[in-house]
């Protein structure tokens, strides 16, 4: 994947053509608009979609950025900032709450030296939170990515954190 310099931020970010590539493979159809949203958020390695990203998709699919935007900041899965590799999202619904998800929460943070809505200082991690994750049975939970964890002890944020840092996705059975 060919990324270009962004000197503002000191990070790598899709080159242009690389994001008229993803545009291209969903037909340059509005209807995509999302999908292509998230492969270029991916595309990034910073798991967000940069401005100039997202005037292309509005160029590019014929939508107003005000539409392009509108999705970008209505979604809890986008982001218009850099973010870590790893988005650990705590739930925080009524259920999870009551199972003491401020609790497990502070685990993440000292787990991961960062305060919720930080990213930590080499970019592997951002800690937020997020609306329900479908886990009121399980709560306390969070989701990185597709995978939502339940059930969570010091012990188990312990052994999450460890094995995502080793982007060791074996170690993560079971928790």
């Amino acid at each position: 994947m060919t990324k270009t310099p962004d000197a503002e931020a000191g990070f790598c970010r899709p080159s242009e053509e690389r994001v008229l590539e993803i545009l291209d493979s969903y037909g340059n159809d509005p209807q995509q608009l999302i999908a292509a949203l998230l492969d270029i958020q991916e595309a990034s390695g910073r798991n967000y979609v940069d401005r100039r990203a997202a005037e292309l998709a509005s160029a590019r699919l014929k939508v107003p950025l005000t539409q392009v935007y509108e999705i970008l900041t209505f979604y809890s899965m986008f982001a218009t900032e850099p973010r870590g590799r790893c988005v650990i999202e705590l739930c925080e619904s009524a259920p999870c709450h009551f199972q003491e998800a401020e609790r497990v929460l502070s685990w993440f943070e000292n787990a991961l030296d960062v305060k919720c809505g930080e990213t930590d200082a080499d970019g592997v991690f951002t800690l937020s939170r997020t609306s329900c994750v479908g886990a009121c049975d399980g709560g306390p939970a969070a989701r990185v990515g597709d995978e939502v964890f339940v059930n969570l002890t010091r012990d188990k944020v312990a052994r999450l954190v460890k094995s995502l840092r080793e982007d060791d996705p074996a170690s993560r059975e079971g928790l």
